[in-house]
C-alpha cells in the first residue's frame, strides 16, 4: 500500500466557546471538535502535526483556550503528533498566548515556526486587533522573507489563517488577506510547497505566486458556495482536512464530519487487492 510520507491534519476554526452555549443557537463546537479528534485516532492515519488555522475561540475568551488545549493536546500526544497554533480574528493574542502557549500576555502578532519530520511550518499572524479581514505588516513579511532565506529539508508550509485568495462568497471575498501581492513577492523563489488557509467556512483551492493555497473546511459550520439567490447561508456541515505530502507532491482533502448515508463498508486490503488485480501496479 502506497502511504504518504507524512500527514498534516487541519483543524479550522473551531469556534470554540469558555462555556456548553451553542453557537448561534445551533452548533456544539466542542462536540465537534471532539468528534473529528475521535475520527481522527479511530483511523489510520499516522498524524505528523495538526494544524490549528485560527478562530479557535469564538470570541477570545481565556477559558476557551484551556478548553481547546486540554482536548487536543491529549488527543495530539497518543497520536505522536506536533500541535501548531495559528491566530484567527476572533481569536485575542494575549488570551491566546496565555492559554496555548504558557506565555506572557502580548499583543504583537503570534508569528511561530514549527519544524514537523523535515517540514517547516511557518504561522504567519494574519489577524488585526478590531479588524475582521487579513493584514500582514512590513515587519511581518520582513521576518518572513529572513526566515525563507534558508530551505528546509522538505520545504515550507505557510500557514495564513485569512486566504490570500479571492472567494466566490461576497463575505469571505472582503474578508480575505489584504495586500496579498505583498505576500507574493515574499514567497517567489522560496521552498514554500502549500499555504494553508481557512476563515472562509468552505473548502476551496486556488494559487498565489505559482504557490497552491488550500482554505480548509470550518469544523464549527460551513457556509454555503451556492446558497439560494439574494441569500447567504450556513449550516452544520462542519469538516477537516487531512494533507498529505508524497514526496514532490501534496494532496490536501477536504473531510466532512457528519456521516451521510452508507454506501459500502469494506474490509479495505480485500479492496486493495482486487484493485491491483484489475489494473496492476503502477
Amino acid at each position: 500500500m502506497i502511504r504518504p510520507d507524512l500527514t498534516l491534519v487541519q483543524l479550522s476554526d473551531t469556534h470554540l466557546r469558555p462555556g456548553d452555549g451553542l453557537m448561534h443557537g445551533v452548533v456544539d463546537t466542542t462536540a465537534n471538535l471532539i468528534g473529528a479528534l475521535m475520527m481522527i485516532e479511530n483511523s489510520d492515519i499516522d498524524v505528523s502535526a495538526l494544524l490549528l488555522t485560527g478562530d479557535l475561540a469564538d470570541n477570545g475568551a481565556s477559558a476557551a483556550y484551556r478548553r481547546l488545549r486540554g482536548i487536543v493536546e491529549p488527543a495530539a500526544r497518543r497520536l505522536g503528533a506536533e500541535v501548531c497554533y495559528a491566530m484567527g480574528n476572533h481569536d485575542e493574542r494575549s488570551a491566546f498566548r496565555t492559554g496555548l502557549f504558557d506565555g506572557g500576555p502580548s499583543t504583537d502578532p503570534c508569528d511561530v515556526v514549527y519544524t514537523v519530520d523535515g517540514l517547516r511550518v511557518v504561522v504567519l499572524d494574519s489577524s488585526e486587533p478590531g479588524q475582521h479581514d487579513g493584514h500582514l505588516s512590513e515587519a511581518q513579511l520582513a521576518w518572513l522573507a529572513d526566515e525563507l532565506a534558508t530551505t528546509s529539508p522538505r520545504g515550507t508550509v505557510l500557514v495564513s489563517h485569512h486566504p490570500p485568495v479571492p472567494s466566490p462568497v461576497p463575505t469571505a471575498h472582503l474578508l480575505r488577506l489584504r495586500g496579498a501581492d505583498r505576500l507574493a513577492d515574499v514567497l517567489k523563489g522560496t521552498d514554500v510547497r502549500l499555504i494553508v488557509s481557512g476563515h472562509a467556512h468552505h473548502a476551496a483551492c486556488g494559487a498565489l505566486a505559482g504557490i497552491p493555497v488550500w482554505v480548509g473546511p470550518a469544523l464549527a459550520y460551513g457556509v454555503a458556495a451556492v446558497p439560494p439567490r439574494g441569500r447567504l447561508r450556513a449550516g452544520a456541515d462542519a469538516g477537516f482536512s487531512r494533507i498529505d505530502v508524497f514526496g514532490e507532491q501534496i494532496v490536501a482533502t477536504a473531510v466532512p464530519l457528519s456521516t451521510a448515508d452508507e454506501v459500502y463498508d469494506v474490509d479495505a486490503a480485500e479492496r486493495l487487492r482486487m484493485v491491483h488485480e484489475a489494473v496492476g501496479e503502477w
